[in-house]
């Protein structure tokens, strides 16, 4: 098969297998349209045995990783973290929208950042969805915080999100580093989307409320807490340790999961599922086909796109193809592109990438799995997304958190940190 023909199968395998993951029917799990699509370019000889077997092992790390990632996330949510927060969030507003709003916005960024973006869509979103209802407040600008920070607050850690495990791992950084170049980006966004989300909704924010009665017991898992400290601060050293972060984050998920098997506060079958199987398969099998069409012309040609330099301007250029890229294809499969592509340009251009796959996802539907989950829990609720109003709220607050956070990247690597 010749070069050509190569891409188009890879293009094709992907567009299928991303339009699976989208729509995700009953009958067709994205896991298994992954697989095929891979087995596809596999037979067909888009991408060779030695290729996929690379392929795989490069990503192996990432996914371990996220699975104890996924492990601490379950764990948290089995000792009662998010209902406790939802609780201390409530008692805490004292009946102000604008208040609550705040708190969510403090939350939500912090469970992005240090347990990951799946638990603050997953785990956190439904809490805040009943806690706001609770109070007799109209949900909308709450669960638009839960998605919008979800993804652009994820910048902060390699932790925070699978793009970041990506990327970090091209970058060459160490995780201290990497979160010392995020930081003032990670606040330069939340800063815009707070200013944009206030004034959009300043009619709810400002509707007067009455009073509604908060239960007074917070009980916050002290041991969980611990746990997830313990084990942040074992990432910010890891380097000077010389322990890799999988092994770490392994750690964490033992010292939540072995205890509470022990107990029965869960099974080896709760365990399973908390693991998400199906979306680490998808992920590897995503992984062979980015390979494929990657190797068959790709690469070379995402490579022509992207402007080349140092400025300013170079970084909001890479940004703003990156989030233009993700809203394309989905963030996941535009990192798997980009990283390898940028990784020798150095770790600047990879970063700023990075803003571009994590901030670019608010802009529509697609950009990121976060948010197509983020749509489907809002529905498990009874309340439907307003397209229009989704897209004028991405049109806002896009182009101005990938023009400050490039600004604050490009600033913070002048001053040679």
């Amino acid at each position: 098969m010749t070069v050509h023909l190569s891409l188009v199968l890879a293009l094709v395998g992907l567009a299928v297998t991303l339009a699976v993951a989208v729509a995700r029917p009953t009958w067709l799990p994205e896991a298994v349209a992954a697989v095929v699509a891979a087995a596809v370019l596999l037979a067909f000889g888009a991408v060779s045995v030695g290729r996929t077997r690379q392929a795989l092992g490069d990503l192996a790390p990432t996914i371990g990783f996220l699975a104890a990632l996924l492990l601490i996330g379950d764990g948290c949510r089995r000792e009662g973290l998010f209902d406790a927060l939802g609780t201390l969030m409530a008692r805490r507003s004292n009946d102000s929208p604008r208040r609550l709003l705040a708190l969510v916005f403090i939350l939500a960024a912090s469970v992005t950042a240090v347990i990951s973006l799946d638990s603050t869509i997953v785990l956190l979103t439904p809490v805040i969805f009943a806690t706001v209802t609770r109070l007799r407040m109209t949900p909308t600008p709450y669960v638009y915080a839960c998605d919008h920070l979800a993804n652009s607050a994820s910048l902060l850690l390699p932790i925070s999100n699978l793009t970041n495990l990506l990327a970090f791992r091209a970058s060459g950084l160490t995780f201290a580093h990497f979160s010392l170049l995020m930081a003032l980006p990670t606040l330069g966004v939340i800063a815009i989307e707070w200013v944009v989300l206030t004034r959009f909704f300043g009619a709810e924010l400002r509707r007067p409320r009455e009073q509604v009665a908060v239960s007074d017991e917070v009980k916050l898992p002290r041991f969980t807490l611990a746990v997830v400290g313990v084990t942040l601060i074992g990432f910010l050293v890891s380097s000077l340790i010389g322990v890799d972060l999988l092994w770490i984050a392994a750690a964490g998920a033992a010292a939540l999961t072995v205890p509470a098997l022990v107990r029965r506060k869960t099974t080896l079958r709760g365990i399973l599922q908390a693991l998400q199987p199906g979306f680490l398969i998808f992920v590897f099998g995503l992984g062979i086909i980015v390979a494929a069409a990657s190797d068959n012309g790709l690469t070379a040609a995402v490579r022509a796109v992207l402007p080349h330099g140092e400025s300013f301007i170079y970084m909001l250029g890479i940004a703003a193809v990156s989030a233009v890229l993700a809203n394309l294809v989905n963030n996941l499969p535009a990192t798997l592109i980009l990283a390898p592509a940028l990784a020798p340009a150095g770790h600047v251009a990879v970063l700023a990438a990075l803003l571009g796959v994590n901030i670019g996802p608010n802009l529509t539907y697609v950009g990121s799995l976060a948010t197509l989950l983020w749509r489907r829990i809002l529905r498990a609720e009874g309340t439907e997304v307003n397209l229009g109003e989704f897209l004028r709220l991405g049109a806002l607050t896009v182009p101005a958190a990938l023009l400050v956070s490039a600004a604050l990247l490009w600033a913070v690597t002048r001053l040679g940190a």
